[in-house]
């Protein structure tokens, strides 16, 4: 992915951008990304933390994941897009959510996580590494 890229929520009230290229880009299958997201899998990649700018007002669900992590997810409090998420157990990195890109064909999955978790209907693209868990991330 650039390393120059931009994005939002669907009304535009939630903007981000950065200059540094994602720790990682995958697919997670959980239990909680799948609902979260309404489809089978959330796309997401990982940045620090400091390495990204975000406008606007987000509302915040927190819950444990299939990791047994707490979650944070951020979602625009006017249309409800959902575009920011924080794990503690990552407390350097935040994911943001792939479709929320100005220009969404610059996410490349490198990664699939919990593939364990995955619905038949989802096949998982048998090119990338898959862990059926959370694997360590990189910082």
């Amino acid at each position: 992915m650039s390393s120059n890229f931009s994005g939002g929520c669907c009304c535009g009230a939630v903007r981000y951008k950065s200059s540094v290229e994602p720790v990682m880009q995958g697919n997670c299958h959980c239990t909680m990304c799948r609902k979260l997201s309404g489809t089978a899998h959330a796309s997401m990649f990982a940045m620090p933390k400091q390495a990204i700018e975000i406008e606007g007002d987000l509302k915040f669900y927190e819950f444990t994941a299939d990791s047994g992590n707490t979650v944070k997810r951020g979602f625009c409090t006017t249309c409800g897009s959902p575009v920011y998420n924080e794990n503690e157990g990552m407390p350097e990195l935040c994911m943001i959510h792939a479709n929320s890109l100005d220009d969404p064909e610059l996410f490349r999955p490198n990664v699939v996580v919990f593939s364990e978790s995955a619905v038949s209907w989802d096949p998982i693209d048998a090119s990338l590494p898959s862990f059926p868990g959370m694997p360590p991330m990189p910082v």
